[in-house]
This record gives C-alpha cells, structure tokens and sequence, in this order.
C-alpha cells in the first residue's frame, strides 16, 4: 500500500525542480500565482510540501513556467 505522496521523496525532487525553475525563470511566488490566476499562498503550498499538484495542475503550472514537464517527470526515473 502506497503512503501519503504529498511528504514522499519524489514529491519532494519535483517541487524542489519546481521551485528552482521559478527563481531561473525570475518569478516570484506573487508573480508566478498571477500568471495561473491562483492565489499566492497556493505556490507556498505547493513549495513547501503542503499541497500536491495533480497531474492537470503540473501541466499548467510548466506552462506558466514555460518548462517541459517531461524535465520533472524524468526527475521520477532517476535513481
């Protein structure tokens, strides 16, 4: 049986390439929160592991970043 992803370690490697995409891109969590019409606090929660993406959601949130979701996803995959 499969534990609760939003503390797992691969949760972890994504939201961690999440974020270091958003300061590369020169976003703030203000600015990127404005782009996905989403309230700031959301990208905190996402960042500090409170909060987990879905799969739709992840899209979106690479297309905001203008980032190839595959990047993150082949984060998964490696050992």
């Amino acid at each position: 049986m499969m534990g609760k992803t939003v503390s797992s370690e691969e949760n972890s490697k994504l939201t961690k390439w999440l974020k270091t995409k958003r300061h590369e891109k020169g976003h703030t969590m203000r600015s990127l929160a404005q782009v996905l019409g989403t309230p700031h606090s959301f990208i905190g929660k996402v960042e500090n592991q409170e909060r987990r993406l879905d799969v739709i959601e992840f899209l979106r949130y690479c297309d905001a970043l203008e980032v190839d979701p595959h990047e993150g996803l082949g984060l998964l995959k490696e050992d």
